[in-house]
């Protein structure tokens, strides 16, 4: 992962560039990107052996030579995308790139077909009442509200296992032992599980300071509650790329005005706007953080999410956006607990 840096090349870089870039790596390939990082195409060695045969010397530029439409995947693709994108344009390597185009790193598909270990930890926060869902909430905690058949929590567990990250932290407080007695310390499940009890209403980040000494390397946080079948893979190579210190993954919302809007300046209309849509940013209640931004995290207090991102930005820090526009669905309500279960089979199979 993130191996990507090693195989950049510009446009103006010579064929002789090129190629001590390709006999240098493992992957045999050179990624041509603008000053921005936006990918313009690929090089192999085949693509340089075919320039010389037709006259091209080692000293002449790339920018005639390179592969101008390569395959790619987006940030959002699952494993499975990507393997069939691989199988069916037989490619043994594919770049990511973001919504933009720019690179964020590059699958190599034999790794895809190994099992992966990540030593990055995923925190996830399980301690809410779940009241609006009560009385289905009022023996068990909402985490382990069942959806296709099994607890909401250990489809969280599976996706992020699928992806090699199996070091689980569980921060845990409701009906706690319903959780503990259900998941273990993980084994049955294939990851590793530690609990951590909040004694009290902490907020969705408040917990990360009862386990900040464990988190020393960039860690994944997510509530609970949610389903998704994003690429956390791809979500830490975004992170990496970015050299962020603070991901916050971002869902688009529509909200339309139910009426027409009338646009006045000092009492005169200038504009009426019929039934208009507004788009907004939310979180999706999926982050990944550096563990420099525990440090602005107090010691067992009531802190939000949004509230650590706010002092992140204030001092400086580099926090980003991560666009989810793969499934995801926030179960806070008895109508999306009854849209998971119509929609789980359809999503995960």
């Amino acid at each position: 992962m993130n191996n990507y840096q090693k195989i950049l090349l510009s446009p103006n870089a010579t064929i002789r560039r090129a190629l001590e870039i390709i006999d240098s790596g493992a992957m045999k390939i050179a990624l041509v990107v603008d000053e921005n990082k936006k990918l313009l195409g690929t090089l192999t060695d085949g693509d340089i052996r075919r320039s010389i045969l037709n006259g091209m010397g080692l000293d002449d530029l790339v920018e005639t030579i390179y592969y101008r439409t390569p395959t790619t995947c987006g940030i959002n693709d699952s494993k499975e995308k990507i393997l069939q994108l691989a199988v069916a344009h037989k490619l043994y390597q594919i770049p990511v790139v973001d919504a933009e185009g720019r690179i964020v790193s590059i699958v190599e598909v034999d790794e895809l077909l190994q099992p992966a270990h990540r030593t990055n930890k995923v925190v996830l926060m399980a301690g809410g009442l779940g009241a609006r869902l009560s009385p289905l909430t009022d023996t068990v905690p909402k985490p382990m509200l069942h959806v296709g058949n099994k607890p909401i929590l250990e489809t969280i567990i599976e996706n992020f296992s699928k992806y090699g990250y199996t070091d689980i932290i569980l921060s845990v407080s409701y009906k706690s032992h319903v959780i503990e007695e259900y998941f273990g310390d993980g084994t049955e499940f294939g990851v590793k599980i530690e609990y951590v009890h909040e004694t009290k209403r902490m907020g969705t980040a408040g917990a990360l300071s009862l386990v900040r000494d464990n988190l020393t390397e960039p860690f994944f946080v997510m509530n609970g509650d949610l389903l998704t079948n994003i690429n956390f893979e791809h979500m830490h190579d975004y992170h990496f790329s970015h050299d962020a210190v603070a991901t916050m993954a971002v869902r688009e919302y529509d909200f339309q005005v139910p009426y027409g809007v009338v646009n006045v300046h000092d009492g005169r209309i200038v504009s009426i706007e019929e039934k208009p849509v507004h788009k907004f940013f939310v979180s999706a209640g999926i982050y990944m953080l550096s563990p420099q931004a525990l440090a602005s995290i107090p010691d067992g207090e009531l802190f939000d999410m949004p509230t650590l991102f706010e002092k992140l930005i204030e001092g400086g820090g580099n926090s980003v956006s991560f666009p989810v526009r793969e499934y995801w669905l926030d179960i806070g309500r008895m109508g999306d607990y009854e849209r998971a279960n119509n929609e789980y089979s359809k999503v995960f199979f």
